[in-house]
C-alpha cells in the first residue's frame, strides 16, 4: 500500500481530514483561521503506525493545493515538517518557525 492508495477526505463538520487504514479512520483534527489551518491533532488506529508519514504526507499536498498555509501544532505533524522543512517552509506562514 502506498500513499496513493491512501484517499483524504476532509470532514468540515468535525474538523479534521480523514482516510481508511486496515479499514480503520485515521484523522488529523484542524482548526482554520482565516488562510491558515491548524493541525491539532494525529490519530493512528493501532498498528498502522508505519503508514503515518503518508498520511501526514497526503494531507499536507491536499492544503497545499488549497493555497492554504499550515501551523502544525501537533507534535507528530510538526516533527514531519521540521525533518522536511525544505520541502514544506513554503507551507508555513511567515514568520513562523517550528
Amino acid at each position: 500500500m502506498s500513499m496513493e492508495d491512501l484517499v483524504i477526505t476532509d470532514n468540515e463538520f468535525l474538523r479534521q481530514f480523514e482516510t481508511q487504514i486496515n479499514d480503520e479512520l485515521a484523522c488529523i483534527e484542524y482548526s482554520q483561521q482565516d488562510r491558515k489551518i491548524f493541525l491539532t491533532k494525529l490519530r493512528m488506529p493501532d498498528g498502522t503506525e508505519h503508514r503515518q508519514e503518508d498520511f501526514i504526507v497526503a494531507v499536507l499536498n491536499e492544503i497545499k493545493e488549497r493555497n492554504t498555509r499550515v501551523v502544525p501544532t501537533s507534535p507528530e505533524i510538526a516533527g514531519y515538517i521540521r525533518k522536511h522543512r525544505r520541502k514544506y517552509k513554503d507551507l508555513l506562514p511567515v514568520g513562523i518557525n517550528i
